[in-house]
């Protein structure tokens, strides 16, 4: 089974790869996606990592609050997406 992570507070110039190396210490990384901005293409500072269950709980111990390029990273367990109304 795998969990799905957030991460936020990230700099602008990390890289899907960058963030994958830093997970890929705590276990299997089945996916990483870094979220852009629908108009301009740049990166939004957040992002979500798949992994496996025992290796997602050791990555939020040991990366929440952490320096990553200069900023300190908010590693979470992702919640579900709330259905917004579309203006």
């Amino acid at each position: 089974m795998s969990k799905n992570l957030y991460v936020g507070n990230l700099p602008w110039s990390a890289t899907e790869e960058d963030v994958r190396a830093a997970f890929e210490a705590f276990g299997e990384v089945t996916s990483v996606k870094l979220i852009e901005d629908r108009e301009t293409g740049r990166p939004r500072g957040f992002g979500f990592v798949e992994m496996d269950d025992n290796g997602a709980h050791d990555a939020i111990e040991a990366l929440d609050g952490k320096d990553f390029g200069g900023r300190n990273l908010k590693v979470n367990e992702a919640k579900a997406r709330e259905e917004r109304p579309r203006w």
